[in-house]
């Protein structure tokens, strides 16, 4: 790799909102805020929405999508369509 060009690639502690979970990996990110980790260093922390914590996809709780309202929605603004 050149000298000089990459950005500055550090350890980052990342929590999530939701469910208060962190973990420590290497990212380019920044922040102000700070936190003490269990090592007893202490690292940038950056609060995120999501991550596989607290995503769907990841946890197996899936929303309920309410097709027949849909249905219904699209047939009372275009009406039934006849043959």
């Amino acid at each position: 790799m050149k000298n000089g060009i990459h950005p500055d690639y550090h350890p980052v502690v990342f929590q999530d909102s939701s469910t208060g979970t962190s973990f420590l990996t290497r990212s380019t990110a920044t922040s102000d805020r700070t936190v003490e980790w269990s090592d007893g260093n202490t690292y940038p922390l950056l609060v995120v929405d999501i991550t596989a914590d607290s995503h769907p996809f990841w946890t197996g709780a899936q929303r309920l999508v309410d097709t027949a309202g849909r249905v219904e929605k699209f047939n009372r603004r275009y009406g039934k369509r006849t043959r």
